[in-house]
């Protein structure tokens, strides 16, 4: 596989409630990678409104402060729904390797959404793993993404 993760990598990463325990895995997996994270929060698994964490992430991505990022809820949908009312994010809900490879290969995703629910520590490990070493191909996929890039 070729890496394509870049070099000296910054992942700002945010959770709801139900994704918190799911968040604190991928933490720790991207450390174990020599990669840093900025938490967004939240910093626990009481009840809070996903799209607050949402839009500070994709916020960061969409503004150039970084280059990815990682959302985690329940389901994920929440979190990626919120996430691509931003302009320059393309995020992307991801609950197996395939789907990690393919939302970078094809759609150039730059924030990656996770059922936190749903996903153990391996899989989330292979998951996260695969998606940033997984770059974009290019050609006629970039045709593509320019056609979701609204301009007024």
């Amino acid at each position: 596989m070729k890496n394509d993760t870049p070099v000296n990598l910054i992942i700002p990463i945010a959770s709801d409630h139900a994704g918190f325990e799911a968040k604190e895995l991928v933490k720790q997996i991207l450390k174990e990678q020599d990669i840093t994270t900025i938490d967004y929060g939240t910093n626990s698994d009481d009840s809070v409104d996903y799209p607050d964490f949402a839009k500070l992430v994709a916020q960061a991505v969409n503004n150039g402060d970084h280059e990815m990022g990682i959302l985690i809820c329940g389901s994920g949908q929440g979190m990626c729904m919120t996430a691509n009312k931003f302009p320059k994010v393309r995020a992307a809900l991801v609950w197996n390797e395939e789907l990690a490879k393919l939302s970078r290969q094809h759609n150039k995703a730059n924030v990656l959404c996770l059922p936190g629910r749903f996903l153990g520590k391996d899989e989330l490990r292979t998951i996260v793993t695969s998606w940033l070493q997984t770059g974009f191909e290019g050609g006629r996929h970039q045709k593509r993404i320019d056609k979701i890039i609204f301009k007024k």
